[in-house]
C-alpha cells in the first residue's frame, strides 16, 4: 500500500469591514410625497474603503413602485478592485417594542457585475413597504420612521500553504442562545421576580429543567401560562439561572447586585435556586467552587446551609475541614452563633470537638 501524504494548499481568508449608518425619516405621513424618484439621503459612512449612504425613496424609485417606499444602499465613491463583494442589511426599526422589524438582506459581488461599480450605484428594494400601510404601523412614531443600515465589504486574500483540513470552530451555540434570551425574540412566558420581569422560551427551560418541564408540560402543568410569580429567589439569582440554562456557562454575577451578600452568600443563594430549579449541573458548580473556597470564617455557615438543603457531599467536606482547624473554626463567629441558628450542627461540631481531642 503506498504510503499516505498530505500535500500543502493555500486557502483564501477572508476578512468582513463593515460600516453602519441610521437615517431618520420625521414628518413621514404630514408631508406630501415628494414624487417618484425623489429621495432622502443618509449622511455618508465607510465601509471597506468605500464610501456608501442610504437612499429613501417615499414616492417610489421607479413610476410602476409610486405605491411603495424603495430603499436602497449606493456607492459613494469608485471601487478599482474586482474582488469586491458586500452584504447589506436594511432595517425599518419597529417602535412598538415588539422587535418585529422590517428586514432586508442582500449581497452584491463586484466580479458579477457587466458594468463597472462607479458612484452613484445602488442596490436595493424598489418595492420595500407600501407607503399607505407604514402610516398605521409599528414602523412609525411620532410621525417618524427609523431606518439602520449596515455594509459589511469582504475582502479575500489567500494564505498558505497548509495541510488539506477543515478546521472546525468552537461551538457558538450558547451564544447564540444567549442572544436570543437577550433579544426577547419569540418568548411565551415571563416571571415577574421582585419588581423586574424576565422573558424565557418554555421549551428551552423545559429542556433543561425537570421542574420547568412539570411546570408547563407536565399532568398539572399549564402550557398556556403567560406570567410566573416567583418567590423567596432575588432577581439577579433568577436572571443567572436563566443565563446558565441558555448557555451552560457559569453565570456572571456581581455580589454587589444583591444587597449585603459576600461571595460565599451569592454562590449559596444560587446553589439553592439552582437545585430548587433542578438545574444539576449548576448546582455542582457552584459546590465545586464553594468547596474551593472554605475558610474558618465562613465554614460554619456552608455547614448549616449544606444541613439545611441535604447538600450531603459539600457538608462532608465542610466537616473534614472543620476537624482539621478545629480551634479555629470554633473561635469564630460563625460558629458562636450556631448554638441559635442550628442546634443540631452545633452537636456535630462538638461531637468532632470530643473525638479530635480523645
Amino acid at each position: 500500500m503506498a504510503a499516505k501524504h498530505e500535500e500543502p494548499q493555500s486557502r483564501m481568508a477572508l476578512d468582513v469591514v463593515s460600516g453602519s449608518s441610521t437615517l431618520t425619516i420625521p414628518n413621514f405621513s404630514q408631508a406630501p410625497s415628494p414624487g417618484v424618484g425623489k429621495f432622502l439621503s443618509s449622511e455618508v459612512f465607510a465601509a471597506g474603503g468605500s464610501d456608501w449612504a442610504i437612499r429613501f425613496f417615499p414616492g417610489g424609485r421607479n413610476p410602476m413602485n409610486s405605491d411603495y417606499t424603495s430603499v436602497y444602499v449606493a456607492l459613494m465613491s469608485d471601487v478599482s478592485r474586482v474582488d469586491w463583494r458586500a452584504l447589506f442589511v436594511l432595517l425599518l426599526e419597529d417602535q412598538s417594542g415588539n422587535n418585529n422589524h422590517l428586514v432586508e438582506i442582500f449581497e452584491q459581488s463586484l466580479e458579477s457585475l457587466d458594468y463597472p461599480a462607479t458612484y452613484g450605484n445602488m442596490w436595493g428594494n424598489p418595492t420595500f413597504a407600501k407607503r399607505d400601510r407604514l402610516a398605521a404601523s409599528c414602523y412609525l412614531k411620532n410621525d417618524t420612521l427609523i431606518l439602520h443600515c449596515v455594509v459589511g465589504v469582504v475582502n479575500t486574500r489567500l494564505e498558505g500553504p497548509i495541510s488539506y483540513r477543515v478546521v472546525v470552530p468552537p461551538s457558538d451555540m450558547g451564544q447564540d442562545l444567549k442572544a436570543l434570551l437577550d433579544s426577547g425574540l419569540g418568548t411565551d412566558v415571563n416571571f415577574l421576580v421582585g419588581s423586574e420581569i424576565f422573558k424565557a422560551h418554555k421549551v428551552i427551560l423545559a429542556a433543561r429543567s425537570s421542574k420547568f418541564e412539570a411546570q408547563f408540560f407536565g399532568g398539572l402543568g399549564d402550557s398556556n401560562k403567560k406570567y410566573v410569580w416567583v418567590k423567596d429567589v432575588d432577581p439577579p439569582i433568577f436572571k443567572a439561572i436563566l443565563e446558565f440554562i441558555y448557555t451552560d456557562e457559569f453565570p456572571d454575577i456581581s455580589i454587589s447586585q444583591i444587597e449585603s451578600s459576600t461571595s460565599t452568600n451569592v454562590l449559596m443563594h444560587l446553589m439553592a435556586a439552582a437545585d430548587y430549579y433542578c438545574v444539576n449541573r449548576l448546582r455542582l458548580l457552584c459546590e465545586s467552587r464553594l468547596s474551593e473556597n472554605i475558610t474558618t470564617a465562613t465554614v460554619a455557615a456552608m455547614v448549616v446551609f449544606a444541613d439545611q438543603h441535604q447538600f450531603h457531599k459539600l457538608k462532608a467536606i465542610c466537616l473534614k475541614f472543620a476537624m482539621a482547624n478545629l480551634e479555629a473554626v470554633m473561635e469564630s463567629e460563625g460558629f458562636k452563633s450556631l448554638r441559635d441558628i442550628c442546634p443540631s450542627v452545633m452537636s456535630e461540631f462538638l461531637a468532632l470537638g470530643a473525638a479530635w481531642s480523645a
